[in-house]
């Protein structure tokens, strides 16, 4: 409107309908950017103090970096103590106020840039790397996780160096304490004029055994309630053979003892009744853990490097002598000499203590070793049950899902 009251026809005024049009298509595409995934549900309101002085102060913190993102903010802490939660807030709160961040986990962003050389990737890799290290808001997850090559300290390097010189707003998120990693990289976030850190506590190394850690959302969602053992689609034979697993999962869960293994395709089941064992020790108080082989390898892997600053054994004990555990995914891991030795260890050690193991598997038993074979099918130890329904997703391969590349704003 003018001064006296009539219309500005020269001046064009979105109404209210399209406004609000432009802003969901705007968040829309932000969220795309982001590529948090299931993180998009982490948010300040949901991360849990739990009465801690530390934590408290830890996300008041986080939240002042949201506002007014500037500077480093480093996250450390042991795993399971919420630093992917308290970095994913910061991501969307940064939505929240319509300014764009990207979020990645080291080992993710290395693989997408190998994949990137390839003649037929959909984002060359200087593009991509581009826009990687040019992002508003970088949050850079597990870091110090990654494999441990010259080629990724490099390329991890470069990245650090260009936002460091450049001063754009990052978020770096590791379960190494920072005088442990190494002097580059040190001496970067050493600098407090420039960088901030938050320690969120616990052990270096220490594993979480009585509730889930951040990145098992789904697993956590998994519960006897809601398995449908009673899929109306089978025929009653493949019913029956659900039902069955189910009542031998529900029982090992109210008291664990010697090994449970579970066959099956991709999609049939196992790793939700693995996980529902979890979810019912957790809700009786008692210590589990769910680990996904071939991440476990990946992260002996690199804590195995003699560069590497994490301890080793520490992790490898804590697995072996967990007083319930679950392998997830148990075969499709490289099948390397190194990996299967690893493995062997785990299960060799579990076997000759009797500790209460629940395994899920593709491979068939002739697919084997022969040495894991022979613990697998002892019957005074293992129970070995094949799942034979097919796919519930339908007829596509289980894959993990792909890291996004941050898609350019407009």
């Amino acid at each position: 409107m003018l001064a006296d009251g009539k219309p500005d026809y020269n001046r064009i005024v979105p109404c209210k309908c399209a406004a609000r049009e432009t802003a969901a298509r705007r968040a829309e595409r932000l969220q795309k950017y982001s590529n948090l995934g299931y993180l998009l549900k982490m948010t300040f309101d949901t991360f849990n103090v739990d009465g801690k002085e530390n934590l408290r102060r830890a996300r008041e913190t986080a939240e002042a970096f949201a506002a007014q993102p500037a500077g480093w903010l480093v996250i450390t802490g042991a795993s399971g103590t919420g630093k992917t939660h308290l970095a994913a807030a910061i991501a969307n709160r940064c939505m929240e106020r319509n300014f764009p961040a990207f979020y990645v986990t080291a080992p993710d962003l290395l693989d997408h840039l190998r994949a990137s050389f390839s003649p037929g990737s959909e984002m060359p890799y200087d593009e991509f790397f581009e826009q990687v290290r040019n992002a508003a808001v970088l949050i850079l997850d597990d870091f110090g996780s990654q494999s441990a090559t010259p080629w990724a300290k490099e390329k991890l390097d470069q990245l650090l160096n260009s936002r460091f010189t450049t001063r754009l707003p990052t978020v770096i998120i590791t379960s190494t304490p920072i005088d442990e990693l190494e002097d580059r990289v040190r001496t970067r976030l050493a600098n407090t004029d420039f960088c901030r850190a938050l320690d969120l506590g616990g052990k270096p190394g220490e594993l979480t055994m009585h509730r889930w850690a951040p990145g098992f959302e789904l697993q956590k969602k998994m519960k006897f309630e809601n398995f449908d053992w009673k899929r109306v689609n089978l025929p009653p034979e493949q019913r029956q053979n659900l039902e069955a697993v189910y009542n031998l999962a529900k029982t090992f869960s109210e008291a664990p003892e010697n090994w449970l293994v579970l066959v099956g395709i991709n999609g049939c089941g196992k790793t939700h009744l693995a996980a529902a064992i979890v979810n019912a020790r957790f809700q009786l108080g008692k210590p589990a853990l769910f680990v996904v082989v071939p991440e476990l390898l990946d992260h002996l892997r690199s804590t195995f490097s003699p560069d590497s600053k994490i301890a080793y054994d520490r992790l490898f004990e804590s697995v072996k002598t967990a007083p319930l555990l679950v392998l997830d995914d148990f075969g499709e891991q490289a099948s390397t000499p190194w990996a299967q030795e690893k493995l062997y260890q785990v299960i060799n050690y579990r076997y000759n203590a009797c500790l209460p193991t629940v395994i899920t598997t593709v491979l068939t038993l002739d697919e084997m070793d022969a040495r894991i074979r022979s613990r697998f099918i002892d019957g005074k130890i293992s129970t070995l049950f094949h799942i034979t329904v097919p796919d519930y997703r339908g007829d596509r391969p289980a894959a993990r899902k792909p890291v996004r590349p941050p898609r350019k704003m407009p």
